[in-house]
């Protein structure tokens, strides 16, 4: 693709105005249709896509694989870390690495087929050689791309060797380089602005980042990508590394066109908690405010966070307003105290979402 695409249970709830002043209640009340008008099918699953990379998204994964067969990943290709990063610089490749921990996270918990494929696929070599923290999946999923020469069809043929509830698709079919204006990188120059150069690299920068771009800037998208998240009833993006694995398909031209002229409903989901180093201090309204420096055009529909991760929910709401959406608040942390989601409570408060903002249930 070189060019544009042609088309382009434990809930507080907080509604705002959206865009025009209309409430966000009646844009979600909207007559219940697939695209093109024809009347979606009573009990038929949801269209999700979810974007993002990373942990992140296998948490948003695997959650959205209980409450909907009809799920597609959209995942960042920027890595130069690890194995990827070594894959890549070798051979010019995608990154796999995100790709294969989608692919694992859309493995059924009750399929032991799936189970011991995702468990191979995530396997890393440990040895004195070359070999050493290679993961199987990279190496598998590289293999494909090399035969078949084609990314889509390769990841579709390892979804169905796992079992994957769901499909797989990169953002671009080009490998990225992230690179971030980052205040305060260098210590010794607290109020200089300086590039810095990486995925890897960015997630861990010290200092402050102010903004994130992509090398190539205008990268194609993958026109599979593209097409789903216009044919979606919800899109999904979050939670994950803010600057890194999140906002860079903000940073795809034809991607964000699709995410913006999508007749379907975005759900934002923020992380638990700030990640050291790339959003270190961050409040949840600042991640909004972030996304929306460098994507002003997007809406929102619904920003999902954990209850006991938002200080100042009238901060949030207000931050949430700018984009049209309404805020709800769930419990949805691991309860070991650790910032992950929890798979199941994640699940209940998608599910819990999707029914109130006016889609037809139940889709199970």
């Amino acid at each position: 693709m070189t060019g544009r695409t042609p088309r382009l249970s434990r809930l507080r709830r907080v509604v705002p105005e959206g865009r025009g002043g209309r409430p966000a209640e009646a844009r979600a009340a909207r007559p219940e249709q697939a695209r093109g008008g024809k009347p979606r099918r009573r009990g038929a699953q949801p269209k999700v896509v979810a974007l993002g990379g990373g942990m992140g998204l296998s948490a948003s994964l695997a959650a959205l694989r209980r409450i909907t067969g009809d799920l597609t990943a959209v995942v960042t290709v920027a890595d130069d870390g690890g194995s990827s990063g070594r894959l890549r610089d070798e051979l010019g490749v995608l990154p796999p690495g995100d790709l294969r921990k989608a692919l694992a996270a859309l493995c059924g918990d009750d399929d032991d087929w799936g189970q011991t494929w995702a468990r191979v696929i995530q396997h890393r070599f440990q040895s004195q050689g070359d070999l050493h923290e290679h993961a199987v999946g990279n190496l598998l999923i590289v293999a494909l791309w090399e035969q078949l020469g084609d990314h889509v069809q390769a990841l579709d043929l390892v979804g169905k060797l796992l079992g994957a509830h769901g499909r797989v698709l990169p953002m671009s079919a080009v490998p990225l380089e992230l690179q971030a204006l980052v205040r305060g990188h260098d210590p010794d120059r607290p109020d200089a602005v300086d590039t810095v150069r990486g995925q890897a690299t960015v997630a861990l920068t010290p200092g402050e980042v102010q903004s994130v771009h992509l090398v190539p800037n205008d990268p194609p998208a993958v026109p599979e990508a593209v097409d789903a998240v216009l044919d979606a009833d919800w899109v999904v993006l979050g939670p994950g590394s803010w600057f890194s694995s999140v906002i860079p398909h903000l940073l795809v031209p034809d991607l964000l066109d699709a995410l913006v002229e999508t007749k379907a409903r975005r759900v934002l989901s923020l992380n638990l908690a700030p990640q050291p180093g790339e959003t270190e201090g961050f409040s949840p309204q600042r991640h909004l405010e972030v996304l929306g420096r460098h994507a002003p055009k997007l809406a929102l529909d619904v920003v999902l966070a954990d209850e006991a991760a938002v200080p100042d929910r009238d901060s949030l709401t207000d931050a949430a307003k700018r984009f049209g959406a309404a805020v709800e608040l769930a419990p949805v942390a691991r309860t070991d105290g650790t910032p992950r989601h929890d798979p199941e409570l994640l699940a209940a408060a998608y599910d819990r979402i999707f029914r109130m903002h006016g889609r037809i249930g139940p889709w199970r």
